[in-house]
């Protein structure tokens, strides 16, 4: 009966555990896109980050000076100036030659004020006064994405029915203002219905702007909840390893299914923006720029998951995982004897650790994603640079345990590691089952024995 009891009590651990994975691999995308939105939209250092490289891209520039410099062109009547010119000509008694050679200076001229006007606007653009003030206007206007986001407020970014457009005013205003120092007063005649340009057109904007607007609440919650469902999952199950390994691996295929979606989204967003609004690879520099923050929060969790994965086969019974942790103990063990035939002994705090291996690797492992917490948006590269120095740290107690010595007036034990408590070669402690932790069904157990089940 109480076998009977032991392994409905098992079952029941098993449905609850895949219900709440289930839970958390469902909430896992939800929560890094609404953790992305609720810090881009709430953080103004964040947002300014963001938006930043914008203002020094190639692209975007290339739009940016020619936007500009054809309004500025528009508004500069070349064919009034030749014409005045013709005719002040015909007053100072030229020739009809010379007066109808006026004419002929349309084009050219138009050409010479284009040339002058691109070149002035293109210094402005392309000035690190220019990104300064890109900046500081994003700074200031910070309430205009969550006007996009929410529809409340205004700024930079706003929304104007089913259009996003960006409001280039200060730019307009500061090459304006050198286009007449330098000469040209009819620049000042910019109109300011010009001074805006639609960056993209969303047929569906006031859904997104509703789905944001979720997002912007819950960003703080989602991934807080599901995070607790994901360690409620592995708490709960009977196997805490081989849970742990399967929520890391499907946590690992949801950022990858994220991956995806936002490649989708971006081809999408390529496609609804005519050439004509923006060209094709300015637009794919915007989408790439707002997004990039989103994207690399994924490629670290797949990275993470797969690591997280990884590291729990190797704690488990295949032959592979025996196979590696056992030529990392003969690795250490020989490394620790080399420093006792050195003449270097740890002692006592050696043994110490010895003797509590499970503590120590705690401990290196509790640090190491407390460093990441603590990251400010860790990359792929931030947690394999903590993996590696989490390594070496595990590496170097280990061989400090193994260097540890017997005590004072004790010898080693006849076929055993100094303070290890573990057969040489074999990795695990006695008693211990494959891979160095006991059988799912406990000690004296066979794992996942049924009534009527020999073993």
């Amino acid at each position: 009966m109480r076998r009977a009891a032991a392994v409905r009590h098992r079952g029941l651990r098993r449905v609850g555990a895949s219900l709440l994975l289930l839970a958390a691999l469902l909430l896992a995308p939800l929560a890094v896109v609404a953790d992305w939105v609720d810090d881009t939209v709430s953080d103004t250092g964040r947002y300014v980050k963001t938006v930043a490289p914008l203002a020094s891209d190639p692209a975007v520039q290339d739009v940016l000076i020619d936007r500009l410099t054809d309004r500025v062109v528009r508004n500069v009547d070349v064919a009034a100036v030749t014409a005045a010119l013709g005719r002040q000509l015909q007053e100072a008694g030229a020739s009809p030659r010379v007066v109808a050679g006026a004419d002929a200076l349309t084009e050219p001229l138009r050409s010479a004020v284009r040339s002058t006007v691109d070149r002035t606007v293109t210094g402005v653009i392309t000035s690190e006064a220019f990104q300064q003030a890109w900046e500081g206007a994003n700074r200031g206007a910070h309430a205009a994405v969550v006007q996009v986001l929410t529809g409340e407020g205004g700024g930079a970014v706003r929304a104007e029915g089913a259009n996003v457009q960006l409001d280039v005013g200060v730019v307009v205003d500061q090459v304006q203002q050198r286009l007449v120092d330098a000469g040209f007063d009819k620049a000042a005649a910019i109109p300011d219905s010009d001074r805006t340009i639609t960056l993209f057109r969303a047929e569906e904007l006031s859904r997104a702007q509703d789905a944001m607007r979720v997002l912007d609440v819950v960003g703080l919650w989602v991934p807080v909840l599901t995070v607790l469902l994901a360690a409620l999952a592995v708490w709960t199950a009977p196997s805490h390893r081989l849970m742990l390994m399967i929520t890391a691996t499907g946590t690992g295929v949801m950022m990858v299914l994220l991956l995806v979606a936002l490649a989708v989204a971006r081809r999408v967003y390529l496609d609804s923006v005519p050439p004509s609004v923006l060209p094709p690879d300015a637009a794919a520099t915007i989408y790439d720029t707002f997004v990039r923050f989103l994207h690399n929060r994924a490629v670290t969790l797949l990275v993470a998951s797969v690591i997280t994965a990884l590291t729990a086969y190797l704690y488990g019974p295949g032959r592979l995982a025996r196979a590696v942790r056992g030529t990392s103990e003969r690795a250490t063990r020989a490394a620790g004897g080399a420093l006792v035939r050195a003449g270097v002994r740890t002692g006592a705090p050696g043994r110490r650790l010895a003797r509590h291996p499970v503590w120590t690797t705690a401990a290196v492992v509790t640090a190491g994603v407390l460093a990441l917490l603590l990251w400010n948006d860790p990359t792929a590269g931030a947690v394999a640079l903590v993996l590696c120095l989490m390594l070496a740290v595990l590496i170097a107690l280990a061989v400090l345990a193994a260097a540890a010595g017997p005590a004072a007036g004790e010898a080693p034990a006849t076929g055993q590691a100094p303070g290890t408590g573990q057969a040489p070669g074999t990795g695990q402690a006695p008693g211990a089952g494959p891979g160095g932790e006991p059988p799912e069904g406990g000690p004296g157990k066979p794992p996942d024995s049924e009534p009527g089940k020999q073993t």
